[in-house]
């Protein structure tokens, strides 16, 4: 509900209940009828709504863009491979041609966070909501990356729960954008769960884009299956990687062109 809506309702609110009190004085009227502190109590609580709606609206801070980076941490991600992909993940926020993409935008920021996904049910959100805006606040983006551990193992490939848990991810978020993004890579096609179909169709719909980056290293056509299955709102688009070794230079190339679609 928007603020000045609020204040409609409190206005509504103070005419109603004040329509039929008898002219009077403020100390006889509260202590003669009790009703009248009702009535100033319930004005009390009615204001604290708006400024509490107020305080939480100016609380979130602009950026140019919402991302989630759900990572894949299924069976097949051996713990090498795990790395691999963290490591790319953490050179990527280093480099300075990600942070030159982020200051393109309007408001010079992004908002990020990240997930690790395996089954259906098996999803957690390893390094929290975090402003990146300078080379300070990247570099402890990375640093977060670089110091989480694996915390999933197995369970399955379910893209469909991982599209699901980081569109949750979005209402409690503390900023604030024209544009959410899902950034999913993973190295198999959707075995576990609801169809992909579906997850992607209800983000979409929501209003929330999804990007992808297949690994081809053991299904060398996931890149189709992810540009049919997977990706979905303005905009969306694949970047694949043809194996681990060379992750690092696709989640590069994926950052830049998400971030700097700002300018579009």
């Amino acid at each position: 509900m928007k603020i000045d809506q609020v204040t409609v309702m409190v206005v509504h609110l103070v005419t109603n209940r004040t329509t039929n009190v008898q002219p009077t004085t403020m100390n006889t009227r509260l202590h003669a009828n009790p009703r009248g502190t009702r009535i100033w109590r319930a004005v009390g609580w009615a204001l604290l709504m708006v400024l509490a709606i107020a305080g939480g609206a100016a609380a979130q801070t602009a950026v140019d863009l919402q991302l989630v980076l759900a990572v894949d941490a299924s069976g097949s991600v051996d713990q090498v491979r795990f790395e691999l992909q963290k490591r790319g993940y953490v050179a990527a926020f280093r480099h300075a041609r990600v942070l030159q993409a982020i200051r393109s935008g309007p408001n010079r920021a992004i908002g990020v966070t990240m997930v690790q996904w395996t089954g259906p049910m098996l999803q957690v959100q390893v390094v929290g909501w975090t402003l990146v805006a300078d080379e300070e606040t990247a570099a402890a983006f990375a640093d977060a990356i670089e110091r989480t551990p694996r915390q999933l193992f197995g369970g399955g490939t379910s893209i469909s729960g991982a599209i699901d848990y980081s569109a949750m991810l979005f209402p409690n978020s503390p900023f604030r954008a024209s544009r959410r993004v899902i950034d999913v890579s993973g190295d198999g096609s959707n075995n576990r769960g609801r169809p992909v179909t579906l997850a992607r169709d209800e983000a979409v719909a929501s209003g929330i884009g999804i990007n992808g980056l297949p690994i081809l290293a053991l299904e060398p056509d996931l890149d189709r299956y992810y540009y049919d299955s997977v990706i979905g709102g303005p905009g969306a688009f694949v970047v694949a990687a043809r194996n681990y070794e060379t992750f690092a230079d696709a989640i590069l190339k994926k950052l830049i062109i998400e971030i700097a679609a700002n300018d579009r």
